[in-house]
């Protein structure tokens, strides 16, 4: 896939499927409307939103530049990615909007966005493990079984795997 193919779809898959979960769910069960929270919470809120946002970004990014493809099912990438975050934790995707969904409902004080965090969470965890893991290990064989040896799926490293 070309570059500039692999960025117009993972554009549009970056709209679709985080801007569902993250955005359009969020705000369908709050409108954005805030609760009364104490304003350190709030303010770690609108960090974990921003940093959340941040990695999902860069995430996106290296499925185009690294892994010449999409995050998406239907147009998975050529090479296996593994640099970047990558190289501190398997998920940063899941993590990254697990995160948003999580500063949302502190930055809005707003325990219902809490419990779907963990909801997504689990939802994406489940995928990840039943879905994405066994098809990465047959598309990529002892390449992705070294990689996911020594780089955590949820959790960071503290240093880089430099595999």
């Amino acid at each position: 896939m070309r570059k500039s193919a692999a960025a117009v779809g993972s554009s549009v898959f970056m709209a679709l499927a985080p801007g569902t979960v993250a955005g359009l769910v969020p705000w369908l069960l709050t409108r954005w409307q805030s609760g009364h929270g104490w304003l350190p919470v709030r303010v770690l809120g609108g960090v974990l939103v921003a940093a959340g946002a941040a990695v999902l970004v860069h995430a996106f990014v290296r499925f185009v530049v690294e892994g010449l493809g999409t995050p998406a099912p239907v147009a998975p990438t050529e090479h296996l990615v593994v640099g970047g975050l990558y190289r501190y934790v398997r998920n940063p995707m899941y993590v990254a909007v697990v995160t948003v969904i999580a500063g949302q409902g502190l930055l809005l004080a707003r325990p219902v966005l809490l419990a779907y965090a963990a909801l997504a969470g689990a939802a994406m965890w489940a995928f990840a493990t039943r879905y994405e893991e066994p098809t990465l290990l047959r598309t990529f064989g002892a390449e992705y079984a070294r990689y996911r040896r020594a780089v955590p799926g949820w959790r960071p490293r503290l240093r880089p795997w430099r595999g």
